[in-house]
């Protein structure tokens, strides 16, 4: 399955501490790169002696110090361009023998400043010990042609686990070569556009990471040149530098870890290591507050009060609405609005001093339930992107509702929710400020599943009469609970379903994974980048920021769970059974973002997944099975086709490529929302039949993935044909 083993080689079950040792000692690496299975065939690899040390000429020497004289303390010396470049790096961590890692990030003081003069507080970040799974890898080259060196596009993934490949990227930690794609940044000018090597399933965790380029030529075809400070390390030039010559063992740790992949380091133009967080740093906080609410809950539901009950103008199919509230314990600071952090105990975990969240909540009951001969199935929902509650009362989650006799409950996405929205500006304009975002989402993930307990106990929502029928029969069925979120609700919702225990099926719509791939690529981010580019200006700095942010956003989106989903789950979590309903040419959450989730969950496409070339790809689902044979309890991504224009290559929205501009400007641009091609397809899916029939057969105690679409590509029609 091409690249998908790598990536469940490296689920985090597997992982092991390495120590920060020469790599360059002998190796036995032939059991993980041969396949052997038995450990007394394996054979010893060794990676060839450096160079002999030579002295740096006295004019690279002066090179060297002009570089590091421009720069502030802690800069990595590698990219003279900026001082955070390339990113992430072993340069920006210090050693920490605490950390399962044996390091903690150290970001230098005085970086990404502000238009008003503000530069990033490096503190949250040393709560950190690597950066993230799904981290952009940066550097910049200058003027480089990608496609005449042939590095791997995004089309063909497959292409960077060829030998030749333009760029690496290694597992030192197992000494395995993980597939990506490199891309240059397409909505920066000439000169100013980072190479960025993106994964093409999320980094194992706590492990060693080297990437390596070569083979690079400008738009002149001629080779790009390294840096001075590269060739040092590279060719072995002995320096008089205290901090190059320190960095030496590591550098040479990096080039053996790259010679016993296949890359000559006589070939590099640049090359770099880094660690990625453990599962510990990147989940330990959601877990600890998950954990010691639900041991100070008992065996007990949450407290609860029921606000509002209606039974008239609601949507068709809908027989009451229930509105309240429900106690959760709070652990961020004050009342826990928005703008709020995590209050940190002594042992930098969040703490609770005993007060609680009333979170709202919010019921839509389908009146075939209030008869008491058919209970409703329970389901969690997930709104979008800085909405609220009241997207479960609208009339979409009113039609799926009535049509699959399910009562769909919701709460607001605290962190991100409507209530944040001048917190996510006050944000884009001072990153430092961004644990109010990623604090206040992990306390909003406890709070959902704190209403999933309300749902499956009986001495919750069952016991009360608003949720009963006349004769005080429940209306819904308890002892079950299932998740259904969309946009925001799939990734946010995938967070919670990997650290949930009240249920075990989750249908993640129009999902995707990993904020820093998806913000350029999405039309939702073009508000927002407006208030992002008047405090950062600078295209590079943009890159970096995205990057930056991605470590801490992990603690709140999939990409920091995913590893523990659907195999190798968290202590008392179970493993979970994930569907993954993604939108052909969506707007909205790139589709990419969503194959790579799917890597992550081992999870295979339904087939015929598309029409016939219909995919961008030349070489489409890489490192993805076909699933199936249906009903399968394994995790599938089924594409929904609606007709829209299909997604760019580059790190930009749909609505920015040549393609939509040959196709959608002869349409008025009033009328492109309702066009085939030119509108969004992001809504499409969860209108569709044939979706909602597959969340019916799904959301059961013995329910399976079905194949609901026929012998051909699910297809989907355009929401604003269905009138609901």
């Amino acid at each position: 399955m091409n690249g998908s083993d790598n990536a469940r080689d490296h689920r985090p079950g597997h992982l092991r501490r390495a120590a920060l040792v020469a790599f360059a000692v002998t190796a036995v690496l032939a059991a993980s790169c041969s396949g052997g299975d038995d450990p007394g065939t394996a054979t010893e690899a060794t990676a060839p002696p450096p160079p002999t040390a030579t002295p740096i000429s006295t004019t690279d020497q002066g090179a060297l110090d002009a570089v590091l004289d421009a720069g502030a303390a802690g800069c990595d010396e590698l990219d003279a361009a900026r001082c955070l470049l390339p990113v992430p790096s072993y340069r920006f961590t210090t050693p920490d023998p605490s950390t399962p890692t044996g390091v903690r990030v150290e970001i230098p003081a005085g970086q990404l400043v502000s238009t008003t003069g503000t530069p990033l507080d490096p503190e949250p970040w040393r709560s950190l010990d690597g950066f993230s799974p799904g981290t952009p890898m940066l550097t910049l080259l200058g003027d480089v042609d990608l496609a005449a060196s042939g590095a791997p596009p995004i089309g063909d993934i497959g292409r960077s686990l060829a030998p030749e490949s333009a760029t690496v990227v290694v597992d030192l930690t197992t000494g395995d070569r993980l597939a990506h794609w490199a891309e240059l940044d397409a909505r920066a000018p000439a000169g100013q556009q980072v190479l960025i090597i993106r994964a093409a399933a999320p980094l194992p965790e706590g492990h060693r990471i080297g990437v390596g380029v070569r083979g690079l030529v400008d738009a002149a075809g001629q080779p790009v040149e390294p840096t001075v400070a590269f060739r040092a390390y590279r060719d072995a030039l002995t320096t008089t530098t205290t901090t190059v010559e320190d960095r030496r063992p590591q550098m040479e740790e990096l080039f053996a870890g790259l010679s016993l992949a296949g890359v000559d380091r006589a070939g590099l133009q640049q090359a770099w290591s880094f660690p990625v967080a453990s599962a510990e740093a990147l989940a330990g906080r959601m877990l600890h507050i998950r954990d010691d609410a639900f041991g100070r809950l008992g065996d007990r539901s949450p407290a609860f009060r029921i606000e509002s009950v209606s039974e008239s103008l609601l949507p068709p199919g809908i027989g009451r609405r229930i509105q309240g509230t429900y106690d959760v314990p709070l652990y961020l600071t004050g009342d826990g609005a928005t703008g709020s952090t995590f209050a940190l105990g002594p042992d930098g975990l969040p703490a609770t001093t005993g007060a609680t969240y009333p979170a709202r909540f919010t019921c839509q009951v389908p009146a075939q339930a209030l008869t008491g001969a058919d209970p409703a199935t329970p389901v969690v929902y997930g709104h979008g992107l800085l909405g609220s509650l009241n997207e479960a009362n609208g009339s979409w989650v009113g039609k799926i509702s009535a049509v699959n006799n399910a009562m769909y409950c919701a709460t607001d996405w605290i962190g991100m929710s409507t209530a944040d929205f001048p917190t996510a500006i006050e944000i884009l304009r001072d990153i430092s400020k961004f644990p109010k975002l990623a604090d206040r989402v992990q306390q909003g993930i406890l709070n959902t599943l704190f209403l999933a307990r309300l749902l499956v106990r009986p001495d919750g929502f069952a016991a009360d009469p608003a949720f009963q029928t006349a004769d005080g029969t429940p209306v819904f069925r308890t002892g079950e609970v299932y998740y259904d979120g969309n946009s925001q609700g799939g990734i946010i919702g995938a967070a919670a379903t990997a650290v949930a225990q009240d249920w075990t099926k989750a249908v993640l719509g129009v999902p995707g994974m990993n904020y820093s791939l998806l913000l350029n690529r999405s039309t939702d981010f073009d508000l927002y980048f407006t208030f992002l580019r008047e405090a950062y200006p600078d295209p590079v700095d943009q890159q970096v920021i995205f990057g930056v942010l991605q470590m801490l956003w992990d603690r709140a989106e999939g990409s920091g769970y995913a590893q523990h989903t659907t195999t190798n789950p968290y202590p008392n979590t179970p493993e979970k059974q994930v569907l993954l309903h993604v939108a052909f040419g969506d707007f909205q959450v790139p589709q990419v973002s969503a194959e790579i989730q799917a890597r992550a969950y081992g999870a295979g496409v339904r087939s015929p997944a598309l029409a016939p070339g219909r995919h961008p790809d030349t070489a489409p689902f890489f490192g993805l099975g076909e699933a199936g044979p249906f009903p399968t309890s394994e995790s599938v991504l089924v594409y929904w086709d609606s007709g829209t224009i299909p997604p760019p290559e580059s790190n930009t929205t749909i609505e920015d490529s040549a393609a939509y501009a040959a196709a959608c400007d002869p349409v008025p641009e009033a009328l492109r929302g309702d066009d085939v091609v030119c509108g969004d397809s992001h809504e499409d899916p969860r209108r569709s039949p044939e979706s909602m029939r597959q969340k019916l057969l799904f959301f059961r105690p013995d329910g399976r993935i079905e194949d609901t679409c026929g012998t051909g590509p699910c297809r989907a029609a355009k929401a604003f044909t269905y009138g609901f």
